[in-house]
C-alpha cells in the first residue's frame, strides 16, 4: 500500500486539512453515508471524531483511509475482511483479492470475460447511483 497517498481534493473551500461532516465525504467520494457508518463497524481503524448529538467529522487520514478501503473493496476486489487485514497489515490467504482465488481461465474457458463484463457493468451502475 502507498504510504502517503495524495489528499483528497475537495472544492468546498476549506482548508485541506479540515474535518468534514459524513455527507460531505459522501458527496465528494461518492460513497453512501449508510456504507461509510457500515464501514466504521467493519473496520476498527476508521474511527471519526463524533461531536454532540452522534455528528461524525472526519479528518484527513480517516478521509484517506476510507479512500484506501473504497479502493480495495470495489477496484482491487478484496473482501472486508480481506481489506481489513490487508490495512492492518495482517497477511496469508484471507488478504488476497478475491479476483486471485478465482477459477483459472484455462479450467473454465469464456466465463472470466464474462464476470469482468458483469463486473464493470455493476461498476458503472453504482458511479451512475
Amino acid at each position: 500500500m502507498n504510504a502517503n497517498p495524495p489528499p483528497i481534493a475537495f472544492s468546498d473551500g476549506k482548508a485541506p486539512d479540515a474535518m468534514r461532516t459524513i455527507g460531505e465525504v459522501s458527496s465528494a467520494l461518492g460513497i453512501r453515508q449508510h456504507v461509510l457508518r457500515y464501514w466504521e463497524e467493519q473496520f476498527p481503524m476508521l474511527r471519526p471524531l463524533k461531536r454532540s448529538g452522534g455528528r461524525r467529522y472526519y479528518r484527513p487520514e480517516d478521509i484517506q483511509l476510507v479512500v484506501t478501503i473504497d479502493r480495495l473493496v470495489h477496484r482491487d476486489g478484496y473482501t472486508l475482511r480481506g481489506a481489513r487485514l490487508a490495512i492492518a497489515g495482517g497477511g496469508g490467504e484471507a488478504e488476497r483479492p478475491v479476483a486471485a482465488m478465482a477459477v483459472p481461465a484455462a479450467a473454465a474457458p469464456g466465463i472470466i470475460p464474462q464476470l469482468q463484463a458483469i463486473r464493470d457493468g455493476l461498476a458503472a451502475a453504482l458511479v451512475a447511483d
